[in-house]
């Protein structure tokens, strides 16, 4: 009998373990990358448009492989392809620091993007949705969590780092650490998981989807619940993920990189404190009109950065910005748990992940685009600002009620 409820069920050890990888995977592939931008910059005095631009490579190839994430682990095991984006990132984080071109920066964004796929909520839900059945939801939102703290440690870490070291010291280390603690635990600690009845296990002890994925994709481009989902967040994400990215930049000349560095701590805090209280009442609320919401005060928040000069106030900004980040990680695979069968969760995840990935790919790259052909970024941040109303008023337009689930 698997008792999922049990503090002693072996799933939540997973959670654990996924929670560790989501710190150093969001912390050196997502948030790192407002980082990098800056410091990148001031070392080689590249332009922002070059830089964000193999920023939307980066996430453009993560699309590409985060797609069939959930084939990967049906085929190969959750532990092994765990590994495999830990030595990746591990290894496109040192040499982010002993770059000398940019067409180097292209090609350990590839690089970097594989860990990134391997690291990211395409691995993670796919994974505990091997351990988790009834309380899937608790699971993920308890583990990317780990991407919230990923943010408050891993920038300010970073930004120290780099003070003490030099860049290229700083990613050094970055990497070393993250081959130290996350090895060990992956390779220790993630099994097999616990076969369910009436299914039957692949070698690599993961459960055979039914049906097939082919068909479970086919079948989704073809249902207007999921494509608002993906479509919604596919938006809200190129903003979100497009003002992240150039925070950093942006608040630097008005608050200094310090107080920028915090800025952004205080997001990702805000972030993982938004995802704890929304997890404890999610399962009761209207999950869509809960993104709605939260897409709108994204959009609240931008039009404070945009128009505010008092760090006070700009500080507020950033945290209320930052209370739905987590969420909008979290929700689409907690809609379609509600939405859709629970043999088509893996895939569907995947799948909405490299959407929206391959849709906020480009966030980085057109905002500093547009910042560099306007000379400001008041314009690509109101941009942002229409997208999330856009978003919000599209996650309401098409849903299914609880337990409603198409045939598949």
């Amino acid at each position: 009998m698997i008792d999922e409820t049990s503090i002693r069920y072996p799933g939540w050890r997973i959670v654990a373990v996924c929670f560790v990888v989501a710190t150093f995977g969001w912390a050196l592939g997502f948030y790192g990358q407002s980082v990098y931008l800056a410091e990148l910059q001031r070392v080689h005095g590249w332009p922002s448009s070059l830089i964000s631009t193999a920023t939307t490579f980066f996430y453009l190839c993560g699309a590409l492989l985060v797609a069939f994430v959930s084939d990967a682990i049906r085929v190969f095991g959750p532990r092994v392809c765990l590994l495999a984006g830990i030595v990746a990132m591990a290894i496109a984080t040192a040499l982010l620091g002993q770059l000398t071109s940019p067409w180097q920066l292209y090609a350990v964004n590839a690089l970097l993007a594989l860990g990134w796929a391997g690291t990211s909520l395409g691995a993670i839900t796919n994974t505990l949705g091997l351990w988790f059945d009834h309380r899937r939801g608790m699971a993920i939102s308890l583990a990317l969590n780990g991407a919230s703290f990923g943010g408050i440690v891993g920038v300010p870490l970073l930004v120290a780092a780099i003070g003490a070291f030099g860049f290229a010291g700083a990613t050094l280390a970055a990497a070393a650490a993250a081959i130290v603690l996350l090895v060990p635990v992956v390779a220790l600690l993630v099994g097999l998981p616990p076969v369910r009845a009436g299914a039957a296990p692949t070698p690599s002890g993961t459960v055979a989807a039914a049906p097939s994925s082919a068909s479970i994709r086919r079948r989704a481009f073809g249902d207007a619940a999921f494509l608002t989902v993906a479509i919604a967040f596919a938006l809200v994400l190129f903003a979100q993920v497009g003002v992240i990215v150039h925070l950093i930049a942006y608040l630097d000349p008005l608050i200094g990189r310090e107080r920028a560095a915090v800025a952004v701590s205080l997001l990702t805090a805000m972030a993982m404190a938004g995802r704890v209280l929304l997890s404890t009442v999610i399962d009761r609320l209207n999950q869509r009109l809960a993104a709605a919401i939260s897409f709108a005060s994204q959009a609240v928040a931008l039009a404070i950065v945009i128009n505010a000069r008092n760090e006070a106030l700009l500080l507020f900004a950033c945290a209320l910005f930052g209370f739905s980040v987590g969420n909008l990680i979290t929700l689409p695979s907690l809609i379609v748990q509600r939405e859709f069968p629970p043999g088509s969760f893996g895939v569907l995840v995947s799948l909405i992940t490299a959407i929206n990935q391959v849709t906020y790919a480009f966030g980085p790259g057109i905002i500093g685009l547009v910042r560099d052909a306007s000379g400001s970024y008041a314009l690509p941040f109101s941009g942002c600002i229409v997208l999330q109303l856009i978003a919000a008023l599209l996650i309401l337009a098409r849903g299914r009620k609880r337990n409603i689930r198409p045939s598949w």
